[in-house]
């Protein structure tokens, strides 16, 4: 546990804390503070956060300029006045703090221990769920409640009221109307997500009493049940039966919550139609008491600009007429908790839970996904010492973690959902790993720059898979956005579904791009484009990359780079043909053994230097 000013960085669990209140980090802004403060009060280059946090993998360092804004937001630090990161323009950061050792939290603090992990979505959200249960006494006493719980695909928004509800029924004696949006339905059928409610609600204990209103206040809505109201005959041809008029709906919801509390769930809302968000609007706004409990689920990223549901939620949120629940990614214990109880196994190996937080970044669902395909490969596995424990078979970095196939499908749906010149946009982004320049995708698509940052920029406002990061200098004064994928699993799903072909024609599209914009100087970038031409399998054009990357590195005295950067074009030369490779791999082991004779001399001035006193 490393301690600076009123924060603790909690290394075991991976996440930060403030005044004993934990606040949860994702994996890659996490790992950045952390080597940010294991190395307190001198330069950490780009190259060097870089090469420790992905190694053997290019990214773009401006990438690291996301992650600092994040990371000053959540310090409070100003990038100004820096109390904690200050930025050396062009060099790096460096963390200004001091840092001590501190010890950790209590663990009630963090919630119990993954051996008392219990029942979904209530031990790894118990603060979430806290907020949920305060809510049961204002609904008791006559207050209509609106609560909207937000959380991306797979964060436990279903896990979560699915504990809740039950509880909030037995305490209040209430009556539950669960109503599910469907893609693709929000456009084509008014209140379905409602019908779907009522249905649920006059098939329950509840139901009589339920049609006996509706019948009176709001016939309309029970002839659009099935159901024929018996309190008049004339009921089912009057001119109001054939329209559903959402005041009466919400008079007779009043009625039904004026004695006995009533609980309307409407889960994935970011599909609702307008009909059914005008509805919880109205419930939201009426005076009259009622024992009301709204709960409202949703995804945000797939809050677009001019979403309805957005809009309505900063006005009741604006207004005080609801509260809202964020479902963040888990911290390193809780998803070992979620681990535990998939398991059935209380104390697991912390390298399992180091693998698994990393990969599926605090998701949950991700989590158990990934576990499974372990399971499925033989990866994790049941010793035949001890059957009753689950062990990694391989060094955990040793494995590849892949896709799960359900993860898999779940985001080949939503690619498929967008036209096809937004799916190749996005497939060409991944060719750069989780971060791209728009530059780099319009020279794999052969087009313009500006209008392929035009396009990305509407991927970001109305995809949930892409989010604008940021913008960089190009070296003729020019600027391009870049952009970070949500979740590196959805990168890597990008880039599976593309043939070998096609990927090897775009990486050596990037590749030439990149020499153009550093003619003269294609050295400093000779290591991205080889790893380019790496991936497109053009071996001549890789090694030759790798050769000038270090004979750039050897200029510079980095002599342990340019050895590093020879071995690997020798490792890739073996895939030259015959009449290639004898000559390419002769003159490599030459400049690196003169690479070798630099980095020995060097070693041997320093050693004799006197030591100044």
């Amino acid at each position: 546990m490393k301690q600076f000013a009123s924060f603790k960085l909690d290394m075991a669990n991976e996440c930060l804390w403030q005044d004993g209140v934990q606040i949860a980090l994702q994996p890659k802004p996490f790992a950045v503070l952390r080597y940010l403060v294991e190395h307190p009060g001198r330069l950490i280059t780009h190259d060097e956060l870089l090469d420790a946090l992905w190694p053997n993998t290019f990214v773009q360092p401006q990438v690291l300029r996301t992650y600092m804004l994040e990371l000053r937001k959540i310090l409070g630090d100003d990038a100004g006045q820096p109390r904690f990161i200050q930025t050396l323009p062009k060099r790096g950061y460096c963390f200004m703090a001091a840092v001590t050792e501190a010890a950790g939290p209590l663990r009630s603090a963090m919630g119990p221990a993954p051996e008392k992990a219990h029942g979904a979505g209530i031990s790894i959200r118990g603060e979430e769920r806290a907020l949920l249960e305060a809510e049961i006494p204002l609904v008791a006493g006559g207050e209509r409640r609106v609560v909207l719980i937000s959380g991306e695909a797979g964060m436990g928004k279903t896990a979560l009221v699915d504990a809740f509800t039950p509880q909030a029924v037995s305490a209040l004696a209430a009556a539950l109307a669960r109503g599910q949006c469907v893609p693709g339905l929000g456009g084509k059928e008014q209140f379905y997500p409602v019908m779907e409610a009522l249905s649920h609600l006059c098939a329950s204990p509840h139901g009589e009493a339920a049609c006996r209103v509706l019948a009176r206040m709001a016939p309309e809505w029970l002839v659009t049940l099935g159901r024929h109201p018996e309190a008049s005959a004339d009921s089912v041809t009057h001119p109001a039966a054939r329209e559903r008029v959402t005041g009466n709906l919400c008079a007779a919801l009043e009625e039904l919550a004026a004695d006995k509390p009533l609980i309307l769930l409407f889960e994935d809302a970011q599909w609702a139609d307008h009909d059914t968000l005008n509805l919880i609007s109205a419930l939201a706004r009426r005076r009259a008491p009622a024992k009301l409990l709204i709960l409202v689920t949703y995804r945000p990223l797939c809050l677009t600009a001019g979403h309805p549901l957005k809009a309505l939620k900063q006005d009741l949120l604006m207004r005080r007429l609801c509260a809202e629940i964020v479902l963040k990614p888990l911290a390193k214990f809780a998803v070992l908790q979620v681990l535990a109880r998939e398991l059935g196994q209380d104390d697991l190996s912390p390298e399992l839970g180091t693998f698994v937080h990393r990969h599926a970044e605090g998701n949950p669902l991700f989590a158990i996904l990934i576990l499974r395909r372990l399971i499925a490969q033989r990866i994790l596995v049941r010793p035949a010492n001890n059957a009753a424990r689950w062990e990694l078979a391989a060094p955990s970095q040793t494995i590849d973690a892949g896709v799960p196939e359900e993860l898999s499908q779940m985001v080949e749906l939503e690619i498929e959902r967008l036209p096809p010149e937004e799916q190749r946009i996005l497939e060409a982004g991944s060719l750069m790993n989780f971060a791209f320049p728009a530059w780099a995708v319009a020279a794999a698509l052969d087009r313009d720059a500006a209008e392929i940052e035009e396009a990305c920029d509407g991927l970001a406002r109305s995809s949930y898979l892409l989010e604008r990061a940021g913008q960089d200098e190009l070296p003729d004064g020019s600027h391009s956005a870049f952009y970070v994928f949500t979740h590196g699993l959805y990168r890597e799903v990008l880039y599976q579904r593309q043939t070998a072909a096609r990927r090897a024609r775009w990486h050596i599209r990037i590749a030439g791009r990149l020499g153009e914009l550093f003619a003269g100087r294609e050295a400093c970038v000779a290591r991205e484009m080889a790893l380019h031409y790496e991936a497109a399998e053009s071996w001549l054009s890789g090694a030759l990359a790798l050769r000038a990357a270090a004979h750039y590195a050897a200029e510079r005295g980095a002599h342990g780079e340019a050895i590093e950067l020879l071995e690997r074009a020798l490792r890739i030369s073996v895939n030259l043909s015959t009449a290639e490779r004898e000559g390419q791999i002769r003159e490599m082991r030459g400049a690196l053994q003169a690479a070798r004779d630099a980095m020995r001399h060097r070693a041997e001035i320093e050693s004799e230097a006197p030591i100044k006193v």
